[in-house]
């Protein structure tokens, strides 16, 4: 039993003092009030403070109250039975049989029919509301505000009811909060939750860490480390934990799927055993029901997906029912980006792109054969399977198992180590490097077809200058006559 301080009883002299100093220059009252008694003691009723000695500072108002109370100190009991078998100190019952049974208990109030009755050593607990904390017996720090709040409590601690059957089936959870007509009505065992809202977390029995904010928000819960906030938000959840709905109907049909967070109205509204979904925006992901690692960002993005790890950005964004790890963006396809560059992607899911600036750059030489590579490969046309491309447009390209087997730095694996795709960009470079090869080749042989055509006209105009002499001799020979002497 809790002992009365030094300081206490000294204030309470204080105030006697006080009183009787004032009283002595008034008038008594004639006649004068029954029940009074010394040690500041007022009992009315039949048995009232029936059994007080040494107890200081108790009223007793009603048939029993207060009976048992000995050495008890200020304690208030009225109405029937209240208080009828305590012991303890600075008790408050009002109300027919409330704290009844209070034997031990301190600094209790009780407020209406049956309040705290069965309490017996539970201490600082307050209860407002007939059958208020009604079967509370060792629980501490709980208050009760309304009809039935906190009903079955026995020994939980540090609860908060307010509301119509608030934590009104509590027997054991502790540190919860209810605020709102039936709110966490179900709950039995499960401790700091919180929930503000007619019906929210009413059906929760053993579930811990949750809150709920709004009408009927996480309704069903047994789950743990939930947040709701918006009417009937995870309002179908079961078993489901670590889950986050913010908004009206957010999460709503939920009842196994954790560590979903949906944003937005009827967000991840159809969810049921999902985990790992990621919703923000009205509807967003509002079709997704056992889909997993989905993220959704925008008004009405993924709203009719249905598969796994896929994402959709932008408002509206959805892809093909029942696919995974797509991913969708919206305003990209026909915005020009003109002095851009190419953006590329890892098995790692890391997007990212190429650098050509030497700083990053080491053990550079020369291509020189390298490329010759590419004589190897073999270039196809194709169309990809329908699922991929159901209109199964012409494809003009390279096979990445082919390519593997003469190069496999030119391919790109999955993350099973499988060929995936080409790095058409490596096969740019080494077509850049064959068309230099040649290129100085050619130039080479213009060179050499150059000089070839210098020799040759130079040979053409010595020859032209011998026949020229040739020439010119013959018809040097034929402008001079000969003259036969004949004597």
């Amino acid at each position: 039993m809790k002992t009365i301080s030094s300081s206490t009883y000294q204030a309470f002299g204080l105030v006697v003092v006080a009183s009787v100093a004032l009283l002595s220059q008034v008038q008594a009252v004639v006649p004068p009030p029954d029940g009074g008694y010394p040690n500041f003691t007022t009992a009315e009723g039949d048995n009232a403070l029936k059994a007080l000695t040494t107890g200081v500072g108790n009223t007793g108002v009603g048939t029993f109250s207060l009976f048992s109370v000995t050495t008890g100190n200020f304690n208030t009991a009225v109405g029937a039975g209240a208080l009828d078998l305590n012991q303890a100190d600075s008790n408050t019952a009002t109300g027919a049989a409330a704290l009844l049974f209070n034997t031990i208990g301190t600094e209790n109030t009780a407020v209406g029919a049956a309040a705290l009755e069965f309490n017996d050593s539970g201490t600082e607990n307050t209860a407002t509301g007939a059958f208020a904390l009604s079967s509370n017996t060792t629980g501490a720090v709980n208050t009760a505000t309304g009809f039935d709040a906190l009903l079955s409590n026995t020994t939980g601690d540090h609860n908060t009811a307010t509301g119509v059957v608030a934590l009104s089936s509590n027997t054991t959870g502790s540190s919860n909060t209810a605020n709102g007509a039936s709110a966490l009505a179900d709950n039995i065992d499960g401790s700091f939750n919180s929930a503000f809202g007619a019906g929210a977390l009413a059906i929760n029995r053993i579930g811990n860490l949750n809150t709920a904010v709004g009408n009927e928000a996480l309704f069903f819960n047994n789950g743990d480390d939930n947040t709701a906030i918006g009417e009937s938000a995870l309002a179908n959840n079961v078993s489901g934990s670590d889950n986050t709905a913010i908004g009206g109907l957010a999460l709503h049909g939920n009842t196994d799927g954790g560590a979903n967070t949906a944003s937005g109205f009827h967000a991840l509204f159809s969810n049921t055993t999902g985990a790992g979904n990621t919703a923000n925006g009205d509807g967003a992901l509002n079709s997704n029901t056992d889909g997993n690692g989905n993220t959704a960002v925008g008004s009405g993005a993924g709203a009719a997906a249905t598969g796994s790890s896929n994402v959709y950005i932008g408002a509206g964004m959805n892809g093909v029912s029942g696919e995974s790890n797509a991913c969708y963006i919206a305003s990209i396809f026909g915005q020009t980006s003109a002095s851009g560059m190419p953006v590329l992607i890892n098995s790692n899911n890391k997007l990212g792109t190429t650098t050509s600036s030497a700083r990053f750059k080491e053990d550079i030489k020369p291509m020189e054969n390298v490329s010759e590579a590419l004589f190897a490969l073999k270039p196809v046309t194709f169309r990809y399977k329908k699922e991929i491309d159901p209109a199964g447009v012409s494809q003009l390209g390279l096979v990445a198992e082919d390519v593997d087997k003469v190069n496999p730095d030119l391919v790109v694996c999955d993350k099973e180590g499988q060929p995936y795709s080409v790095r058409y960009d490596q096969v740019n470079a080494m077509l850049l490097n064959e068309f230099l090869k040649q290129h100085r080749k050619v130039q080479e042989l213009e060179a050499r077809l150059a000089q070839q055509e210098r020799s040759f006209s130079a040979r053409l105009k010595e020859e032209d200058a011998r026949i020229q002499k040739v020439s010119d001799s013959i018809q040097l020979s034929k402008a001079t006559p000969q003259t036969a002497d004949n004597r």
